[in-house]
């Protein structure tokens, strides 16, 4: 299922953890640090599926600072 990125927003601000498919379900560096923020305070935890898929390291350390121990890369 593929949700826009205002609702996985929601739904982790409200306490839901979810798993995103980076391979799947195309997200801008800035969206994945709004749903890691919104995990960092409701306690959700988020994992990112990478996949194939590459993300910068610069940008992993961004995203894993905004979740606050809430974010878990999947990198298999």
């Amino acid at each position: 299922m593929i949700l826009l990125p205002q609702i996985m927003i929601q739904i982790v601000g409200a306490g839901g953890g979810i798993i995103i498919d980076l391979e799947k379900q195309m997200l801008l560096p800035d969206t994945m640090i709004q749903i890691a923020a919104a995990a960092g305070h409701s306690g959700a935890s988020v994992t990112f599926k990478l996949g194939k898929m590459m993300l910068l390291p610069d940008t992993m350390l961004r995203v894993a600072a905004a979740g606050r121990g809430r974010v878990i890369f999947d990198i298999n």
